[in-house]
Order: structure tokens, then C-alpha cells, then sequence
């Protein structure tokens, strides 16, 4: 029996979606191999919802690794939501590994999605929440191959290492990034971005993802960078951070806000081997 997949992208972060209950973990690797498979940033799988959810959330890394939650593989699974008729014109809820979800629909006239905000849930700098074994999240210094680079590490449902850097475009993303990403006070990895504030309501962003490597954009990764950069002093409450794949939109608050487009890219049919 062939499984469907959906390929979409939002600001380039690019993910297959698949009804429940989806490819294995193994599978998620091969059909996100570039070179061998479909290729992907990671795999979705759309399940049913319960208690007031409309739909579930579950996600694998690029490398086959689970993952807890994806600010633009979100906007992608509630792509394939409304084609399954799930939520409402406006809103669909969803749960996920980090907690529940709030997705805000954007659709075009037709009735087709086009974008959507997420309510993000809060950023933590608590050690233990993150996690990050030191004792404390703030103003960390990290060097590798004798460059030392400072930044915060913050949790919004998964671990970042946010470094503040003079120019995104110079900094070396997929030499470091892959050392960062398994700092040992870091018990379940992270992901690091590399962040260039741009003015008061502007970021900058590379990022290495964990289980993935560089990516074009990380909807997580631009929630907690717009957080440390506010927690600086450099930037006010709205913030469009640009990454390599786009552009998102991110507002702070109690909680934080994330908005960006999705597109979808086509749909395959993948024979049980896969």
C-alpha cells in the first residue's frame, strides 16, 4: 500500500506531511535524504486530535530524530489540515510535543492557506525547562577552533543556543554550527542561531538545526532570537527576522507570535519500501 506525502515549504524550510500513522522514523531518514530520497528539513505527520484539539503533531528530523515542535512545519501541517477539512475558517488548534498549539488561518479566496500566525507559547531561560545543564542560561560564552562567540540559551518548547554575531553572512554557520549543536550542557542538543540585529524592529538569522544542519529558515529559532535580542535592549516587540528563505514575523508578548507563508510544492504517492 503506497503512503501520500505532501512536500510544502515555508520561507524555505522545506517538510513532507503524512496522515497517521505515517513512515517510520527510519523511513523519515530516507525519504528526507536529498540524494536518495524525496529530500526534506524533516518529516510531519498529521494525526487525529483529542480534548479540543482538531489535529495532532508528530515530527522527525531530517536525520530520523524526533523533535518537539516546528514554528514553520506547523504552518505546513496546517496546509494539509485544511485540505482535510480540520479546524475552522479561522483557526486551527493543534498538539504537539511541546504543548498545544494556536494556529491563525490566512487563507486566500478560494479558501486555500497561504500563511498563518502560531501562538508560540512562551520562551524560558530556565536551565532545567530548556534543557541546559549550567547553571544559568544567560551570557554564555562558547569557543570553538579559537573563535569565542557570546549568546543566551532559551527553550520554546526545544533548545536553542542563540549567538549574537557582527554579520550573519561571514560567520561560520556549517563549520561551527555541527560542534554547537552538540554542546555537552546541552543533555538533548540544540539548535544554534547566529544572529545580526538590522534596527529596532529587525534580525538577521542563520541557523544550524539540530538533526538537520543549515537550513533557509527556523520559525523556533526566529521566536527566541527576537526574545534574546529584546532581552538585550536591540530590538522592540515586532520583529521581522530575515533568513536566507524569507521573511517572518515575530511579536512579543506573554507569549510570542509567529507568522510566515506556506506553499505546497506537490504531492507523492511512495511504495511501502520507502
Amino acid at each position: 500500500m503506497t503512503t501520500r506525502l505532501a512536500k510544502l515549504h515555508a520561507t524555505g524550510n522545506d517538510f513532507l506531511v503524512a496522515d497517521a500513522p505515517g513512515p517510520s522514523p527510519a523511513a523519515a531518514r530516507a525519504l528526507c535524504d536529498r540524494h536518495r530520497g524525496i529530500g526534506a528539513d524533516g518529516l510531519l505527520i498529521l494525526g487525529p486530535g483529542a480534548d479540543g484539539a482538531d489535529c495532532t503533531m508528530t515530527l522527525y528530523n531530517a536525520d530520523g530524530s524526533p523533535a518537539e515542535m516546528s514554528g514553520n512545519g506547523i504552518r505546513c501541517l496546517a496546509w494539509v489540515a485544511v485540505t482535510r477539512g480540520l479546524g475552522t475558517d479561522r483557526r486551527l488548534v493543534v498538539d504537539t510535543a511541546a504543548g498545544r498549539r494556536t494556529v491563525d488561518l490566512d487563507r486566500d479566496a478560494a479558501g486555500q492557506l497561504r500563511g498563518a500566525t502560531v501562538d508560540m507559547g512562551a520562551v524560558t531561560f530556565d536551565p532545567a525547562a530548556i534543557p541546559f545543564s549550567g547553571p544559568t542560561a544567560l551570557d554564555l560564552d562558547v569557543t570553538y577552533h579559537g573563535v569565542t562567540y557570546h549568546g543566551v540559551a532559551a527553550g520554546i518548547g526545544n533548545p536553542h543556543l542563540v549567538l549574537l554575531v557582527d554579520d550573519v553572512d561571514t560567520t561560520r554557520v556549517t563549520q561551527h554550527g555541527p560542534h554547537l549543536e552538540h554542546d555537552a550542557r546541552f543533555p538533548s542538543g540544540t539548535n544554534v542561531e547566529f544572529v545580526t540585529p538590522a534596527g529596532r524592529d529587525a534580525l538577521r538569522m542563520r541557523v544550524w538545526e539540530r538533526g538537520v544542519g543549515e537550513t533557509l529558515s527556523c520559525g523556533t529559532g526566529a521566536c527566541v532570537a527576537a526574545a534574546v535580542a529584546h532581552r538585550r535592549g536591540l530590538v522592540d516587540e515586532q520583529v521581522t527576522v530575515h533568513v536566507p528563505g524569507g521573511d517572518l514575523d515575530v511579536t512579543l508578548g506573554a507569549t510570542v507570535r509567529l507568522g510566515g507563508p506556506v506553499t505546497h510544492v506537490f504531492d507523492v504517492d511512495v511504495p511501502p519500501s520507502s
